[in-house]
């Protein structure tokens, strides 16, 4: 076994042949990945580590997964926007006999190769920043949102901060000039036992909606009426 992943086979796999990662430590939003894939379909593979004799485990991609999960067997009915029409879901391709089979590209490696793949996979895209004058120009190319994403308030969001009057611009921005998303998208980061994540999860999926966000500002309602209510 080499430590460095070295490349296989690429291949699509059933889901019940796939193990997710133990211990993956990132909360993906499967509701955009299953939009983006309806619209987009599958641009991109799982990345899987084949043991000998052992499982197939899924180092990057594992929201991916479970996104195949979330949309199930056979045909979910979904078309998407094309021109004026419309084609079918670019998942199942709205074929009653399709069964969940992403397409995977399968290596070979170590356990501590493994952990770091699926560690930095995770890390990367936390790294990057953006410029925000060429999103809002990517954005405005598009007839509409789907599968990208985004939502139309973060589109307003993105237009609020590049047309802000200089002084207002000024906590946005950064010592190198570039949009400093802290303060352009505030985030909760706190440290917590699992148990609470877990009912933290529980209380945030109890609500509807497309992300996390809509998700909390329902629970946060939900917690405003029951004060309310105990305070009458």
């Amino acid at each position: 076994m080499t430590a460095q992943a070295t490349y296989v086979r690429t291949d699509r796999i059933p889901l019940d042949q796939l193990t997710p990662f133990p211990g993956n430590a990132k909360r993906g939003n499967v509701e955009a990945i299953v939009e983006s894939l309806r619209r987009n379909g599958q641009y991109r593979s799982l990345v899987v580590r084949e043991i000998q004799n052992g499982p197939l485990i899924v180092l990057a991609g594992n929201h991916t997964m479970q996104a195949f999960t979330a949309h199930g067997p056979g045909n979910c009915g979904a078309t998407v926007k094309a021109g004026r029409g419309s084609r079918p879901c670019g998942i199942c391709a709205n074929d009653p006999t399709w069964e969940p089979a992403p397409r995977c590209e399968v290596v070979t490696c170590d356990e501590d190769t493994a952990r770091r793949v699926n560690i930095v996979d995770n890390r990367a895209s936390d790294l990057g920043t953006y410029d925000f004058e060429a999103l809002s120009d990517l954005l405005a190319g598009l007839d509409d949102l789907e599968g990208t994403g985004y939502s139309t308030r973060d589109v307003e969001d993105i237009t609020a901060l590049l047309t802000a009057p200089p002084d207002e611009a000024v906590p946005i921005m950064d010592h190198h000039g570039e949009p400093n998303e802290e303060v352009f998208r505030p985030k909760i980061n706190m440290s917590v036992s699992p148990e609470m994540f877990d009912r933290w999860r529980l209380a945030l999926d109890a609500h509807t909606g497309r992300d996390d966000e809509v998700k909390l500002g329902a629970l946060l309602d939900e917690i405003d009426i029951a004060r309310e209510q105990a305070a009458a």
